[in-house]
């Protein structure tokens, strides 16, 4: 069996030098970790998986501190308490925000969706009380538990220095004097290879600095009609469940969800949890709008086989499409202030994303 992560192979080597393959092949807790730790590429497509791997840590973090090769005495274990582990994860890196599902329920749904063939559970829950099933710390009666934090610290190591480096790119940005250039740094990062969350968080600082731009008249009555420039608003993280919202326009009242070109059904999931109020869709793709806006309306008539009612709930609750292609344009538009705006906003609201530090926004 292939180990696709160059870190654990790597690691694996060190600690079983002559038998890394089989210790290997024999864990199905290695390879668990092994599948979920494609994060650190950065593909635009994988989550980084913290709840589920800081569950398996917390434990293990204990177990090899009382419990290393001791498996009679493991045996007689019930467990440690749920408190105890929780507030343990929530103090790592990236966990501050992190909820208890994984230990709960997830991790083990999960372990078993990827291996139906287990009888046991990853995870064993009594009581409040959590602990790995011991068939997964030990391989040939080799105890594997060092080995998996060591795996799962280097997998955070990498992660944190991937998170840096943007904030290192945001700082050399921030450096350049000719406002051309540093249009086009910002433009390379708005590409459809971009990280999920840094798609979401770049085009949110493009739309709120372009539509700051813009002027409405509203008023109850034509005495009252006042000028408002509009205004958008996160409503959340990257990862969060926003009911299908990322985005909030006041004072017009219009919904922007951030998504790939790639799934046509969640298109209209997102559009079912608003109750089909419309939405504009910022894609994350150099297709033309009007191709994604043709390709989602075929979609839709497929869907709806000929049902006109449905054919016209979809279709009237698309508002927009935006894509980089806009997103790009829009920027070029954008004054000098507005892109220092837009470089100030990528920076708060990617430290808020990731749990960094940041100045309060003024």
């Amino acid at each position: 069996m292939r180990i696709t992560e160059p870190f654990i192979l790597q690691i694996l080597k060190e600690d079983f030098p002559d038998d890394y393959q089989e210790i290997y092949d024999g864990s199905l807790l290695l390879q668990y970790l092994d599948k979920k730790m494609k994060a650190v590429h950065g593909n635009s497509k994988t989550r980084r998986s913290l709840a589920n791997i800081y569950a398996i840590y917390s434990i293990l973090h204990y177990y090899k501190a009382d419990f290393y090769n001791k498996p009679d005495q493991y045996r007689k274990f019930d467990g440690y308490d749920y408190m105890h582990l929780f507030n343990y994860y929530r103090g790592l890196y990236g966990g501050s925000k992190l909820q208890n599902h994984a230990l709960n329920s997830r991790v083990n749904a999960e372990f078993k969706n990827k291996f139906p063939s287990t009888v046991n559970l990853l995870i064993v829950v009594d009581n409040g009380k959590y602990l790995l099933h011991i068939d997964y710390l030990y391989v040939r009666n080799i105890d594997i538990s060092k080995t998996c934090c060591r795996i799962i610290e280097k997998y955070i190591d990498l992660l944190a220095a991937k998170d840096h480096m943007l904030l290192q790119i945001l700082e050399n940005i921030h450096m350049l004097t000719n406002y051309t250039d540093k249009k086009a740094q910002i433009q390379k990062l708005l590409s459809e290879d971009a990280e999920a969350r840094i798609f979401e968080i770049i085009s949110y600082a493009i739309l709120k600095n372009h539509y700051k731009n813009i002027k409405v008249y509203f008023g109850y009555t034509r005495d009252d009609v006042k000028e408002e420039r509009l205004q958008l608003y996160k409503t959340g993280r990257t990862n969060a469940n926003d009911g299908g919202i990322d985005f909030v326009m006041r004072p017009v009242g219009r919904f922007f969800q951030v998504t790939e070109v790639n799934n046509y059904d969640k298109y209209l999931l997102d559009i079912d949890k608003v109750m089909h109020y419309p939405v504009t869709f910022v894609i994350k793709t150099q297709d033309s709008k009007d191709k994604v806006k043709k390709e989602l309306e075929e979609y839709i008539e497929a869907r709806a086989n000929g049902m006109e009612i449905i054919q016209k709930r979809y279709r009237n609750a698309i508002e927009e499409i935006i894509t980089i292609n806009e997103l790009h344009e829009w920027m070029d538009d954008l004054g000098n202030e507005d892109i220092d705006g837009i470089i100030r906003d990528i920076d708060i609201y990617y430290r808020l994303e990731m749990n960094l530090d940041a100045d309060d926004e003024n």
